[in-house]
């Protein structure tokens, strides 16, 4: 029996839907041998309009300073621009890097930090297809 979904879609219930891959592809961003300004890695247009906001809200200092530190998760980063500036910077800035989880080069590292957890199985088989 078929039933409509949300998308006012046809479709046979328990049943996979070859259209959607369950695959999921990793991004490998290929660092060029510039490095980007450090402001081009990430944008606060929202996070500074939301603060803003909050700081001229009425609420309480105590609601203030949640609602500004919660503001800051609408920061975008862009991720091939932080490939590019790690990849061209100092040991202490790349260590500082992967230490904030911006970068996570070594498994074993991001696992350590509490970033990354891989049953032996998953990990086993991405090192089968992709090496060391």
């Amino acid at each position: 029996m078929k039933q409509i979904n949300m998308f006012g879609q046809e479709y046979a219930p328990n049943q996979e839907d070859s259209k959607y891959s369950k695959k999921i592809e990793t991004p490998i961003y290929e660092p060029k041998n510039q490095k980007p300004h450090v402001m081009s890695l990430y944008d606060k247009l929202k996070t500074d309009r939301l603060i803003n906001e909050i700081n001229n809200s009425k609420v309480s200092d105590e609601d203030k300073k949640f609602l500004i530190e919660a503001a800051k998760r609408h920061t975008v980063f862009n991720y091939e621009r932080i490939a590019d500036y790690y990849a061209n910077s100092s040991k202490e800035v790349q260590n500082l890097m992967e230490k904030s989880a911006l970068v996570i080069i070594d498994f074993e590292k991001a696992i350590q930090l509490g970033y990354v957890r891989l049953c032996d199985e998953i990990k086993t088989q991405y090192l089968e297809e992709y090496g060391e």
